[in-house]
């Protein structure tokens, strides 16, 4: 999402998804890609999810880019995400906290978003560099969508507001991807 940004794993490039813990199934809210809502989640708790997780999954491949990164750019790119989205993970508690009653967000990790980790991991050099960007590409896509879907569609408002005004950030970072 930055969102909570950038962050349900359709074929192998999804990495914006929520993990499917907390007794969730694939669909983070209804028209999404991930976590569905189950009876003791709420699409808003998918949401939330769904945001937090991108946002770790964000962070984390970004850390490993930080560290593993050949390209300067790539650097630079990693640590910009490491910044917006530990800032949308802040943001989008400050708006679940306030909720009533409140949602806690689940920054669990897909098992796609653990597979791409595990695939960077044991990159080096140029091939890491490539895989990162592609990988930034298709997670900042998929939450791009998710933000958009649920600031159209979902329930909670002050989500809602959140989703929106996440968009342009993400947009932004989207773009930066495409451009490394």
């Amino acid at each position: 999402m930055a969102l909570a940004a950038c962050k349900k794993e359709a074929p192998a490039s999804d990495e914006v998804s929520t993990a499917p813990a907390s007794g969730a199934v694939a669909g983070a809210y209804p028209g999404a890609d991930g976590v569905m809502p189950t009876a003791t989640q709420s699409p808003d708790q998918a949401f939330a999810n769904t945001a937090a997780a991108s946002d770790a999954y964000e962070i984390e491949t970004s850390k490993l880019a930080v560290a593993k990164g050949q390209s300067a750019e790539v650097k630079r790119f990693a640590e910009k995400m490491i910044e917006a989205h530990t800032q949308s993970t802040q943001k989008l508690k400050g708006v679940t906290d306030k909720l009533s009653p409140s949602i806690t967000p689940d920054a669990g990790l897909t098992e796609a978003q653990e597979q791409k980790l595990d695939t960077l991991r044991n990159l080096s050099g140029a091939d890491f560099d490539k895989a990162y960007a592609s990988a930034q590409v298709d997670a900042h896509q998929m939450t791009l969508d998710k933000l958009k879907d649920y600031a159209a569609n979902g329930d909670s408002a002050p989500l809602k507001a959140f989703a929106k005004e996440m968009v342009p950030a993400v947009t932004a970072h989207l773009n930066m991807a495409k451009s490394l």
